[in-house]
């Protein structure tokens, strides 16, 4: 018989190698063009063999550099997976503008589209949250039935208390599920005072796309897009949890991960190195 001691020892051996025997890495990687976006236009081709070179095989890109992205793809092993699209397109676009923009983005092979940003200018409480609810179904009804899948990307403003809720869950609450998912932002949603992690969870199954981003010690809570630039750091080189995050999308089935760098503190080809670096040693 066992003793109590050789029990426990046995139990924590166990543990410790069913830890190891499930612990993943990160396959796939992917990359938000906004990241590159003062070097991508004078040097698209370059820039894009940069990242391929560094380890990134997805790329999410802009919707208005199509022209520049797909033809400095060729020669890459990078796909493209996620389209941000324009802001005005989705917010006053008619049915005739988003079916069009919905073939163009599949057409180039892209699998998502994602409304990207909502202006200050186009907020002003939850009713003008509920109105971008509505738009937001209608664009996804014209991607879906393309074939494509529709997100909305959050910042820090969605998390503000108001009224007994955010304009958050009056997001969630007045969007479709079927026809709207979301692409998380673990930057901003921690800059809001909420855990990624904790967030993937409640949310599961809604979120197929994330962001990859990292939070300086001290970043203050708020819930405006206004940290400061050195707040953006490299992933790993922050304070945000990521072996908690990243199991926690698996769990949440996150389909697609893309580090992203609002600034940075140079080069940004260097900072985006610096993350994958991370990223490859990570075990989670």
């Amino acid at each position: 018989m066992l003793s109590r001691r050789q029990l426990l020892q046995t139990t924590s051996l166990a543990a410790a190698l069913g830890s190891v025997a499930h612990a993943r890495k990160l396959q796939n990687v992917g990359v938000q063009l906004y990241t590159v976006r003062n070097i991508l236009p004078e040097k698209p081709a370059e820039t894009l063999r940069a990242l391929d070179a560094i380890g990134y095989r997805e790329i999410e890109g802009n919707f208005a550099d199509l022209g520049k992205i797909m033809p400095a793809l060729a020669g890459t092993h990078l796909k493209p997976v996620s389209l941000h699209l324009d802001i005005k397109l989705v917010m006053k676009g008619t049915d005739g503008d988003l079916a069009r923009a919905a073939d163009e983005v599949k057409r180039h092979g892209f699998a998502y589209a994602v409304f990207p940003y909502l202006p200050p200018a186009d907020r002003g409480g939850l009713d003008a949250i509920r109105r971008l609810a509505d738009r937001l179904n209608r664009a996804g009804e014209k991607f879906h039935a393309a074939g494509l899948t529709f997100c909305y990307h959050n910042h820090a403003f969605e998390f503000e208390p108001m009224d007994g809720t955010t304009p958050f869950q009056a997001l969630i609450d007045h969007t479709d599920s079927k026809l709207v998912g979301l692409e998380m932002d673990a930057f901003w949603v921690s800059v809001a005072g909420h855990d990624p992690a904790e967030m993937l969870q409640k949310l599961s199954g809604r979120v197929p796309l994330l962001h990859l981003k990292d939070k300086a010690q001290g970043t203050p809570v708020m819930f405006k897009e206004t940290p400061g630039k050195t707040a953006f750091q490299e992933v790993g080189h922050g304070v945000l949890d990521w072996p908690k995050i990243l199991r926690a999308a698996a769990a949440a089935r996150v389909t697609h991960y893309f580090v992203e760098q609002d600034q940075t503190p140079g080069d940004p080809i260097d900072s985006l190195r610096q993350s994958m670096d991370y990223l490859k040693k990570l075990d989670y």
